[in-house]
């Protein structure tokens, strides 16, 4: 007469699962990054400013670098013409309407000519140096962020095993906080990744940008040639 009373026991310890089971706490990127205490938090600010540097150094010079690159193609041959025909101011406006590297080097050039050539030289070398300098403009700053980034996160590394340690010395191995164990674990891994992508970002930045620099470096060897050959030719 109890068999209405009996109950399955399966479905019975499932419940007492359902019920004892704690619910499990899911934490956003946020949190997780800045979860690693006051410390880990301050190094953290200042490796995102880091990267925020980095990334605007290298889009700011990029397009720099790459609006300084354009130059007409017909920009020789119409000094060529000009000079030929003997209208120098001529080739000074067009130099300055280009408002380019190459176009500053060629306007230093036509102004001293009547010079003796080894000035004109100097002068258009004084030039290209006064341009390749403009292009690298705050890009040590990013080989510097390319090294300082990898080394702030290694110190939060050091500074979160410290905390780690610190509270399991306190405590002892019974009585550890693992909230504040935690912190110390979160500062030691997030500071390294985020130190680590601030280093990557900034070297393959900078050397792409030097790269670039590089190109029209050899752009304006080029042209100082053929405008010091364009002298030399006979009248």
């Amino acid at each position: 007469m109890y068999h209405f009373l009996q109950a399955d026991p399966v479905a019975v310890t499932q419940e007492l699962i359902d019920v004892v089971e704690p619910v499990k706490e899911e934490l956003s990127l946020g949190e997780i990054v800045f979860s690693g205490g006051i410390i880990g938090q301050i190094i953290m600010v200042v490796i995102f400013i880091m990267l925020f540097i980095s990334i605007y150094i290298y889009l700011e010079r990029l397009f720099a670098i790459k609006k300084a690159a354009k130059i007409d193609e017909s920009f020789m041959t119409q000094i060529r013409m000009y000079l030929s025909q003997g209208k120098i101011e001529q080739a000074k406006i067009l130099c300055v309407n280009s408002n380019a590297p190459v176009a500053h080097l060629i306007a230093k050039g036509v102004s001293r000519i009547g010079k003796p050539l080894q000035d004109i030289t100097t002068a258009i070398e004084n030039t290209g140096k006064l341009e390749v300098y403009k292009m690298e403009k705050n890009i040590n700053l990013l080989a510097t962020l390319s090294g300082a980034g990898p080394m702030t996160g290694f110190l939060g590394t050091v500074v979160g095993m410290v905390m780690a340690f610190h509270e399991m010395s306190t405590n002892g191995s019974s009585r550890i906080d693992m909230s504040v164990l935690a912190e110390g674990i979160y500062t030691a891994m997030m500071t390294t990744i985020f130190g680590l992508i601030v280093g990557i970002v900034a070297y393959v930045g900078y050397n792409h940008l030097v790269s670039q620099i590089d190109k029209i470096v050899h752009q304006l060897e080029a042209t100082a040639v053929e405008f010091l050959d364009l002298l030399n030719e006979p009248v």
